[in-house]
Formats: C-alpha cells, structure tokens, sequence
C-alpha cells in the first residue's frame, strides 16, 4: 500500500519514506574526536552517469552503454568555530601530501594514496527517525577536489558554510530492505561491492 493512503494509526510497525533531512556524513581520517560531521548542512547522494555509443545503419541509430562515471559528491557544512572547519580542511590538504614549494628542488606532489587515506572513508548515511540507516554509501578511493570556504558579508548574518566537493572511483550502497521486485530478484541489500 502506497505511504500516502497508510493509515499509520492502524499499524505502529510502518514506516514513514525516506525524508532528505535524517543523514549523517563521516570521514574516517578527521581527527576531531569524532569522524561524524554534525555540521554538515547539505550532501548530495552518489550519482552515476552511463555514456552511450551510438551505432548507425542505414537510417537506424543504435545505442550501446558504454562507461559508468561516478559523479561529485559536494558537501555543505557550517563551519562551527570548534573545531574549526577551515584549518581542518587546510590539515587534511596538507595531511595528502600538499605544501607549497620551499626551493626549487622541492619536487614533492600529492598522490592518490595519500590524498584518500588522508580523509579516510567517506560515508553518507540515510537513517530513519530513530537513527537507524536505512541506506549508507561508502564512497571508494575518495579524496577532496575542491573547497570553498563561503564568502562574507556585513549585510547578512547567516553561519558561515565551507562547502567541499569529492571524486572518488566508485561508491558501496547497502540498504536496510531489498526494496521492489528488482531488488528481490536479486536477493540483495549490497550493491557495488569491489
């Protein structure tokens, strides 16, 4: 029965769908007591695009998927003072192997290993109103490609954010329920397991 003619009133068991306000973000790396960010305001879920090759015959165009990329994960977060999100962010840039060139023999550049085992693993986690998850994404391999620490201005007393985007190779999900026939057929609440 669809969630919207449930009389919950009738069942104490349903569940309400998922509501874009109930997630948490981690990273496994942030040395700040905790690797949950409770600060985060906005994250958008893993996202892939498949491309497609198109093959003509004759007046026929016939398309074939091709690769899979993974798209950006950007994540907004206020910056709470404590800890302060602007020197964490600059700590994990040069915790994967950043620092500006002190002579002209400092050839030293980032690597892939050090960029990503500086944030650690990335999850963004969907939960019910009782915390429980309901679908976590572990990003694989990720590692930020972009900060952007706001802007000011005396007219506006909004919390200053820092939005921070990530690449990463592919992402893990697992959900709580098989969800519809698809996923039952499947027997699965993993997907996209190395």
């Amino acid at each position: 029965m669809a969630f919207w003619s449930t009389n919950y009133g009738e069942d104490a068991t349903l569940k309400d769908p998922k509501r874009q306000f109930r997630f948490k973000v981690e990273f496994g790396g942030f040395d700040a007591g905790n690797s949950f960010l409770w600060w985060a305001k906005t994250a958008t879920k893993p996202s892939f695009e498949i491309a497609s090759t198109p093959h003509q015959y004759l007046n026929h165009t016939f398309h074939y998927p091709g690769t899979v990329t993974w798209q950006d994960v950007v994540i907004e977060m206020v910056d709470p003072g404590t800890p302060d999100m602007a020197a964490s962010m600059a700590a994990l840039l040069e915790g994967g192997g950043y620092h500006p060139p002190s002579d002209a023999d400092d050839v030293s550049t980032m690597t892939k290993a050090t960029a990503v085992s500086s944030l650690g693993t990335v999850t963004v986690t969907q939960t019910d109103a009782n915390g429980s998850p309901l679908e976590q994404w572990t990003l694989w391999n990720a590692f930020i490609s972009k900060v952007d620490y706001g802007s000011l201005a005396y007219g506006n007393d909004e919390l200053t954010t820092i939005s921070i985007t990530l690449k990463y190779d592919w992402a893990r999900l697992e959900t709580s329920n098989t969800g519809g026939s698809v996923a039952t057929t499947l027997k699965g609440t993993s997907f996209f397991n190395p």
